[in-house]
């Protein structure tokens, strides 16, 4: 049986604030933006109470960043409200001829879906990836990875924005490239500065996540 989690008034507030900044701002809070949205003078109670919040396990906090501060499963439930996903955007899925911005917003999940860690959305433009089922502005879900197999569909950065491709390995030249699902175009093949930065792992549809088959990589 699960020990019934405590927290005080100000724990809680804190809490809200973190949640109402990451959905109206598209960020977590830095510490002097919850002092002056809770009246606090003091940047030790601030990170006194954040230690006792992630001690509790209702947030996380990444090292070495004012605002690296994420709010857990247990975190939503003691506020009561639905989880939220960041959805960072537009990557484009078609000729490499144009890329999208990455703007900060949150979307809304069901109650029954658990986020994973570094989990995101991202909004698809284009055609390429159609015969893997993901078609022009469906939202697709992505968790940030640093291994990669044969035919994950991957999140890559290049050309100073991002494209969501099929990831493929062969034993013969050219060994690894990104590959279309649209057979008007053309493989592309890997940069100094590409980068792979997540794979997807489903598509969120009414606040709820449709899985990527894992046989056939893709939604079809």
């Amino acid at each position: 049986m699960q020990e019934e989690i405590t927290i005080t008034k100000r724990q809680k507030q804190i809490l809200r604030a973190i949640y109402n900044s990451l959905k109206n701002e598209g960020y977590p809070p830095t510490f002097d933006d919850l002092k002056t949205k809770l009246d606090i003078s003091s940047n030790q109670a601030i990170i006194d109470h954040l230690k006792a919040l992630e001690k509790k396990k209702l947030i996380k906090r990444e090292e070495g960043t004012a605002r690296g501060i994420k709010i857990t499963d247990d975190g939503f439930g003691i506020l009561n409200i639905q989880p939220i996903i960041p959805n960072l955007g537009t990557s484009f899925a078609g000729a490499m001829t144009a890329t999208f911005p990455i703007t900060d917003n949150w979307q809304t999940l069901s109650d029954e879906v658990k986020i994973k860690q570094d989990m995101f959305l991202v909004e698809i433009s284009g055609d390429s990836m159609i015969e893997a089922g993901i078609d022009n502005g469906d939202i697709l879900v992505a968790q940030r990875s640093a291994e990669f197999t044969n035919k994950d569909i991957v999140v890559a950065q290049m050309y100073g924005g991002t494209t969501v491709k099929r990831f493929m390995l062969q034993n013969h030249s050219p060994r690894k490239f990104l590959k279309p699902e649209n057979k008007k175009y053309d493989i592309i093949l890997f940069k100094t500065d590409t980068k792979m930065q997540a794979r997807i792992i489903g598509k969120y549809i009414n606040k709820n996540i449709l899985p990527i088959n894992p046989k056939t990589k893709s939604f079809i």
